[in-house]
């Protein structure tokens, strides 16, 4: 793998290092279920954002800061105890040996992510992807989520790095408007979505022939 000096990686984690989408999407709809909400469109809804934006969204903006919390809190432990029993084979194929060979070769590498703190736990220990980033952001971290570019803005500062000069991998429709916004150049991953005209390049993972080529081509500005 072949990076120019003066450039770094910043990875989404949901859709990017993990397929987990459609488990998201699951667990919402049954813990909703579960708080006699029906609701079926939970998923246009839910995609690129925080729990906090997803809870005010489905049960109002009248709920306690500590109601909201709860809320996300209990949707993600049933998250967790969907995707344990699969957690192995649902990371994006080829991203953990794509992670190790980055950091192998000394390229600056930052997870920005939506999610709360516990889901980072548990997807990057699990594989032990924790060591190979110099910075790590999540939800808890940012005032504003995504669509917001501060998540984006924040792992840039941290790694010292201009916006400008990261290539930030995204998955969804308001991470990738959070990845132009920051600045960023922007890597599709087609496992959300079907397509990305607005990002520089698109693929389905990290297997992906034309993405070591086309990192081998960015320089620094």
């Amino acid at each position: 793998m072949k990076l120019s000096p003066g450039l770094a990686l910043i990875f989404d984690m949901d859709g990017v290092i993990l397929h987990s989408t459609d488990l998201h999407m699951k667990a919402w709809i049954a813990y909703l279920e579960r708080n006699g909400v029906k609701d079926t469109s939970v998923i246009y809804r839910m995609l690129g954002k925080r729990n906090d934006q997803i809870v005010h969204d489905i049960f109002g903006s009248g709920l306690s800061e500590a109601e909201v919390v709860e809320h996300g809190a209990a949707k993600e432990r049933l998250y967790r105890d969907l995707m344990t029993p699969i957690l192995e084979e649902s990371y994006v194929a080829g991203v953990r040996e794509f992670l190790r060979a980055a950091h192998a070769e000394g390229i600056p590498l930052a997870l920005a992510t939506n999610a709360e703190p516990l889901n980072v736990d548990f997807v990057l220990d699990h594989a032990g992807l924790r060591p190979l980033f110099s910075a790590i952001v999540d939800g808890s971290q940012v005032t504003h989520a995504k669509p917001h570019p501060e998540v984006f803005l924040t792992a840039a500062a941290r790694l010292d790095i201009q916006p400008r000069n990261c290539v930030i991998f995204e998955d969804s429709p308001g991470g990738i408007q959070a990845a132009l916004s920051a600045g960023g150049r922007v890597v599709g991953l087609l496992t959300t979505e079907k397509a990305y005209p607005q990002a520089a390049l698109t693929m389905t993972d990290f297997t992906a022939g034309g993405l070591l080529p086309w990192l081998a081509e960015q320089r620094p500005l």
